[in-house]
């Protein structure tokens, strides 16, 4: 059926409440939708709409189900692929309503743009199939024809005249449900061949055959068209990454023989005297020529030793390198990231932009099933061990990737990760080596190793020690990504606000595509290049030895024998572990909500919310006191009204929560220095009608150790003997045990996740997600309170503002992201 392929956003609000009450519920309903339409990444819903969604009940008219039938309708999801989703959730009264109602009415014919002389006359029509009773209402622009000739499926224009030029759309009607057509054009002409005036909008043009995205090898011919009606006739100018090309101005572009620099996106720019319309994008990907499987066997040539095909001989390489008709897929037997963001450097320059950095990233990496463990400010004794612990999470074909943002250097070809508690003039010692953290990923035959470092890569003179990492094998499976060149330094922007560093500013546009990693990351290069404020002071440098088409987006496939899979699952799952939601009866008769949310796997937001209190009471709040040491709690941003005033970057819109039922919010920091079990005071004040005084009463609360801290990350992990030493005392031996052990005893059943994807729930309203990708949810918002403000370094590294001439950039300021 057509209207099948119809936009949810067709439904009218009747059927889209009655949909919503059926979707309104834990069990089947929005979350298990959310993660059946998750299957298409254009309708993979992020942690911010999930938050969204949640946070729907919290509002008395709210309705979770509402709004993500209103976030598919604003991305075009076709009823067809929502009755498709609701048939995968098993969701049969949502099924044979939706059904019922889309099969009512269908437009058979569109009305089509036309133009006529003054004084003619011009019919537009409009049919529909369906039930008896349909009814038309044809429109001009914003403005209903209420005249007996729009009441019919022709609307005849009769004379024309100047007055009927414009927009015209039908809308057909059977009871509550309704359906639009598309949109026709209506021009008058004075006489032949001569136009009346324009009115300078881009409707004058019309493109009829958009450009088509595609993918090529290299060596291939590119052919991309786009054709459009126009009077005068139009004209075409076609555009690469926003730069006009060379190329005749015609409706057809042909490039022979592509290379990897054709790929990316390309639009035409269709214009003649009076108007101008672009097209849509469409994007080029641009692939390696293959050459076809051969037995291959080594052939001793002397210093010019190659190998060559045992069945084929030289002459024949060419005719094999011909593209083969469907690229190989490739899947990962799961997908692990650990992200580590360090600001607040005790003895060097503070940072601003990793916190934003991380939290943007495990948004994005979470949307392509990556398993993330994200923390931010770890000292020596936490970084190694929290390295321990992605270790654990490493199998066979799994993908693992690791990003650190903070201050670091680089030695001899070996990378260095620079703790918050490095003395002034460290060296390696006090350090992570990033190429001993690759052998040790390699033991564990995993499918791809993707390093994402936003560091500087200066000399250290402090450091003269040459680190000797173990051997590397031979994988093809490794990709690293540096923000910056050899000897060369990165820089974040320097404002008020919390932003991103010049790194992931680039990244966050291209890593979700799905490409060869290699490429992708070649594409933030290049749009890096581009940018003034980067010319000449940071660039993208990409190492690799990826053999295969991998890429970040690829799925995951589990094997038969899941069982490593399910301790994964289990590993990951307690360090993203938050305390169950949870109502507190006082005396005085209130009663009070405390809810946790996750921002990064070591900083919780908590919150109180007063759901009940006695009417003799004017006025109450409930705030957090009394926290247990090592945790970090910022005591004049605890117990703010909202998440932007307690500096935590977990975006919601305040405007869905109920005035009347005000939020208290608290960020606790650096949990992963948490000893004991988190224990705080609940302090209730409340003031009575008749009474002036402010009366106090407390409790006390035992939540057990919740997130990272289960993992005792502030703990020593004993060494292994078996690990190759280095001459450094850097190098570092992982073991394979950990306190893991102890963490999983500590999981009971009342406050762990479920690890089956078709029923895992959270209680709290805040970062509750419906698989285990999302089982903490950090979302992100602009604040000038997040952090202190970076105190600027020397001249020399810094980008004054007066060199900024990027349109698409508002940097006030850069400055040396992560050196001494």
């Amino acid at each position: 059926m057509e209207m099948l392929k119809t936009s949810v956003g067709t439904l009218n609000e009747e059927v889209l409440k009655r949909l919503s009450k059926m979707l309104d519920n834990s069990t089947c309903g929005w979350r298990q939708l959310a993660n059946a339409v998750s299957e298409h990444p254009k309708f993979r819903c992020s942690d911010r709409e999930l938050t969204n969604c949640s946070l729907q009940v919290l509002s008395p008219a709210g309705s979770p189900g509402r709004t993500l039938l209103a976030w598919l309708a604003d991305r075009f999801c076709s009823l067809d692929f929502l009755l498709h989703s609701l048939g995968k959730i098993n969701h049969l009264e949502a099924v044979q309503y939706l059904s019922s109602m889309v099969e009512l009415t269908q437009i058979t014919e569109q009305p089509r743009s036309q133009q006529a002389t003054v004084g003619g006359r011009l019919v537009l029509t409009c049919r529909a199939s369906g039930p008896p009773g349909l009814s038309y209402q044809w429109f001009r622009d914003k403005e209903e024809i209420l005249d007996e000739t729009g009441r019919t499926p022709e609307l005849v224009l009769c004379p024309l005249g100047p007055v009927h030029q414009g927009n015209y759309i039908c809308r057909v009607n059977h009871r509550e449900n309704f359906v639009f057509s598309q949109w026709a054009q209506v021009r008058c002409i004075l006489s032949a061949g001569c136009s009346s005036t324009f009115q300078g909008s881009s409707s004058g043009l019309h493109i009829i055959h958009q450009p088509q995205s595609q993918t090529v090898s290299e060596g291939d011919t590119l052919f991309l068209q786009c054709k459009a009606e126009a009077n005068p006739p139009a004209q075409y100018e076609w555009y690469h990454n926003t730069v006009a090309l060379k190329q005749p101005k015609t409706c057809s572009l042909k490039i022979p023989c592509v290379t990897t620099a054709n790929r990316g996106p390309y639009r035409c720019k269709v214009f003649n005297l009076y108007h101008e319309v672009w097209s849509d994008t469409a994007t080029v990907s641009v692939g390696p020529s293959s050459i076809t499987e051969a037995d291959w066997e080594e052939v001793d040539r002397g210093s010019d030793s190659q190998k060559v095909p045992r069945k084929y001989g030289i002459h024949h390489l060419q005719q094999m390198a011909k593209p083969p008709s469907s690229a190989k897929q490739f899947y990962a037997t799961d997908k692990v990231a650990l992200l580590i963001g360090n600001m607040n450097y005790v003895h060097h320059t503070q940072l601003c932009a990793p916190i934003a950095d991380v939290h943007e990233l495990t948004n994005f990496l979470r949307q392509m099933d990556f398993k993330v463990v994200s923390l931010i400010d770890l000292n020596w004794q936490e970084m190694h061990s929290a390295v321990t612990e992605f270790l654990l999470l490493l199998d066979k074909g799994v993908y693992g990737l690791l990003y650190f943002a903070g201050h670091g250097y680089e030695n001899f070809g070996n990378s260095f990760m620079v703790p918050i508690d490095a003395p002034a003039s460290y060296t390696s010692e006090h350090c992570l080596c990033v190429q001993n953290i690759l052998t040790r990923m390699q033991q564990k035959e995993t499918g791809l190793n993707v390093f994402l470092l936003d560091m500087c890569r200066k000399r250290n003179p402090h450091d003269d020690v040459i680190v000797q990492p173990g051997l590397l094998k031979v994988t093809a499976n490794i990709v690293f990504g540096y923000a910056t060149c050899v000897d060369a330094e990165a820089y974040e922007v320097k404002r008020e606000d919390v932003s991103n560093g010049i790194f992931i500013s680039f990244l966050k546009r291209r890593v979700c595509e799905e490409e060869k990693v290699t490429f992708m990351l070649d594409r933030v290069a290049e749009d890096m290049g581009r940018c003034a404020i980067t010319r000449g002071r940071q660039a993208l440098e990409l190492r690799s030895n990826l053999s295969d088409r991998r890429c970040l987006t690829d799925r995951i496939q589990t094997p038969d024998c899941s069982a490593s899979q399910s301790a994964r699952n289990l590993q990951w799952a307690v360090a993203h572990d938050l305390p169950n939601s949870d109502c507190l009866q006082f005396d005085c008769g209130v009663k009070v909500q405390l809810g946790f949310a996750a921002e990064f796997s070591n900083v919780m937001v908590i919150y109180t919310r007063i759901l009940e209190q006695p009417k003799e009471i004017v006025s109450c709040s409930a705030q957090l006191t009394d926290f247990p040491e090592g945790v970090d709690v910022d005591l004049k941003k605890s117990n703010q009204e909202t998440l932007l005033e307690a500096g935590s970057l977990i975006l919601i819109n305040e405007n869905l929560l109920s005035p009347e039922v005000p939020s208290l919010y608290t960020r606790v920091r650096s949990l992963q220095r948490l000893r004991k079990e988190f224990k705080f005071t609940i302090c209730l004040l409340y003031i009575y009608s008749n009474m002036d005084e402010e009366v106090q009463e407390r409790q006390t609360v035992t939540v057990g150790k919740p997130l990272v801290s289960k993992l005792n990350l502030h703990e020593p992990r004993p060494p292994q003997a078996s690990y190759p030493s280095s001459s450094s005392s850097d190098s570092f031996n992982f073991p394979e045990c950990s306190s893991l052990t102890e963490a999983f005893a500590s999981v009971s059943s009342s406050n762990a996740w479920s690890y089956d994807e078709d029923t895992a729930t959270q209680s709290n309203a805040i970062g509750s997600s419906p698989s285990l990708r999302n089982a903490n949810v950090p979302e992100e918002t602009d604040s000038s309170d997040f952090v202190d403000g970076p105190k600027p370094l020397v001249a020399s590294k810094s980008l004054p503002i007066s060199q900024v001439n990027e349109t698409n950039y508002k940097f006030s300021d850069m400055y040396n992201f992560h050196s001494n």
